[in-house]
Order: C-alpha cells, then structure tokens, then sequence
C-alpha cells in the first residue's frame, strides 16, 4: 500500500451549506479527489490507519475499539452534522501490531478503547469509502510536535504497508485560519510559496526529503502558513512511512485564496 496525506477540508464541509457558513470556494475539486481515492489504489486495504491532526497525547496512542463511536469534535455547524455516521468496524489486530513496531523502534505508545473516529478521520473516509466497509483505527500524534519524532513514528510503522495496511495523514498543508477568511494579508502568496517548497520536499530523495521536513519551519512562509504545526505533522509520519519511495503530488488546489496540497509514496 502506499501512504498518503490528505487535506480534510473544514469542518464537517462536504455535507453543509458551505456559502452560508462563509467558507471558501474550490472544494469542489478537492471532494472529487478523496471520493476517488480508494479506486486509485493497487487492491483493496486490509485495514486504515489514520493520523489526524485533531488528536494528539503524551505519547502515540492507538484506537482499539471494536466498533469506535463518533466524535463530533466541531462547534457551530448544522445540526444535521451531529447526526453524521460513519460505522467502520475497528481494527484492535492491527492496532496491537502497530504498537509492537513502535515500542521496537524504541517508541512508547498507549491504547484508548473510548475514543471515536473525530471529523479529521470520518469527513474525509465518508468520501473515500462510503460504505464504511474497511476496518479503521487512529493514531495519535505526539504532543510537542517534534517533526523528527514524527518522521521516527512513520518509519517504524512502514511494515504494515507490506500488510496492506493503508497509512492516512489527515491534516492540511496550509492551516492558518485567519487566511481561509480574508483576514490575513498576502496570504495566497503565503499559501503559494510553502507548497512550491513542499512539493520540492515530496519530490526529494528519502534523506533530503527528511531532513527538509524536519526543518519546516524554515521553509517560506512556514510560520505564517502553520500557526502550530499539527495539521503538518501528519505528513511527517506519512513520509517516514514512506520509507525511500518516490513522493507525488496527486492533489493541489485552492481553497478561497491558499492553496492545499495532497502528497503519497509509494
């Protein structure tokens, strides 16, 4: 399996009345992008791990919930988006063997069989498998957000791709909320000037590539188009579970004036 990030939008966006709440054009492209992304894949997954941005504890935690509930983890929005199902079945299996291959690489990591799938996880998988037919879990990050810690979570959780298990970063590439609504000058030249450097990342050899994410926050615009950083660091354990697989871009468009981006390996 490949692994992949994927930008998840805003809130529960794909089903609101988006110009009502005053959110930004071009999801159109965007929704065509997740709703396609299982077809896009070699075979069907045996499992979906996700690491979403809307999670994070003390050390990389796994979901082990047989059946995960919702967590409705948004405010202000439609009541209808309250009533949103997603019923995957969860993956405990799985997530054991994904805390095995960190506590292996020298990583500490916990379970939680409370938690529910939060909207970084069930927004963008109620495109993608609609059915809800593939068993899921998350992982969470790490609090502090250390890039490099990340990128190590990755790396150690790469086997699972040879178990077709598919590897999902949800986040976003661009995360400044005051540019998403006008507020933020030069924006779209901010949004412009990180994805040409993060493309050029994606692209990179495996090491280049590491040490450049690593190091985000020199990238152009970095601090101006990631207030705090938990909506990159996705992204970081995706390109650890990368491994030496060459990076694509397979989706970049605006929404409003910024630009997101998607990245896979492999």
């Amino acid at each position: 399996m490949p692994a992949i990030f994927v930008p998840h939008g805003g809130g529960p966006w794909p089903f609101m009345d988006l110009e009502r709440y005053g959110m930004a054009g071009g999801y159109d492209a965007l929704e065509t992008y997740l709703r396609g992304l299982s077809i896009s894949l070699p075979r069907r997954p045996s499992a979906l791990l996700v690491v979403s941005a809307h999670w994070e504890a003390p050390v990389p935690t796994v979901m082990t919930s047989t059946n995960p509930p919702m967590l409705y983890d948004y405010s202000g929005f439609p009541p209808e988006t309250y009533e949103l199902s997603w019923p995957a079945p969860g993956a405990p299996e799985v997530a054991e063997r994904t805390r095995e291959l960190l506590e292996g690489a020298g990583i500490s990591s916990a379970s939680d069989d409370a938690r529910g799938f939060d909207h970084g996880t069930f927004v963008p998988l109620m495109l993608a498998w609609e059915h809800a037919d593939v068993p899921t879990f998350q992982l969470s990050l790490q609090r502090g957000l250390d890039p490099r810690r990340h990128l190590a979570i990755g790396r150690a959780l790469a086997p699972l791709r040879d178990d077709d298990v598919l590897i999902i970063g949800s986040g976003m590439s661009y995360h400044n909320m005051g540019g998403f609504f006008g507020r933020v000058p030069d924006a779209a030249a901010h949004s412009d000037a990180f994805d040409a450097w993060l493309t050029a990342t994606v692209d990179a050899e495996a090491d280049a590539r590491d040490t450049r994410l690593a190091e985000w926050d020199r990238a152009p615009a970095g601090r101006l188009c990631h207030p705090r950083e938990e909506h990159l660091l996705p992204l970081m354990v995706v390109a650890g579970a990368g491994g030496d697989d060459h990076g694509t871009v397979p989706y970049s468009g605006r929404l409003g004036d910024v630009r997101v981006s998607a990245a896979q390996f492999g």
